[in-house]
């Protein structure tokens, strides 16, 4: 039986993240005044999920399943 030469597999990409130092990664940013628009409670479509986010009045947000 001969043997085949294959080429070696890549790093994998958690050894590769390992070695390097990541790059600088910023979250997009938004307004919470933007998403409420006035009110003090939005419904948020995540999927097949519906989320509540809710500006309560001590100025806090609150994310609710």
């Amino acid at each position: 039986m001969s043997t085949v030469e294959l080429p070696p597999l890549p790093p994998s990409p958690v050894r590769l993240l390992a070695t390097r130092p990541l790059p600088h990664l910023h979250a997009p940013a938004v307004d919470s005044r933007k998403l409420l628009q006035g009110a003090r409670e939005i419904e948020i479509v995540h999927g097949d999920k519906v989320y509540r986010l809710r500006h309560t009045r001590n100025d806090k947000l609150i994310l609710v399943k």
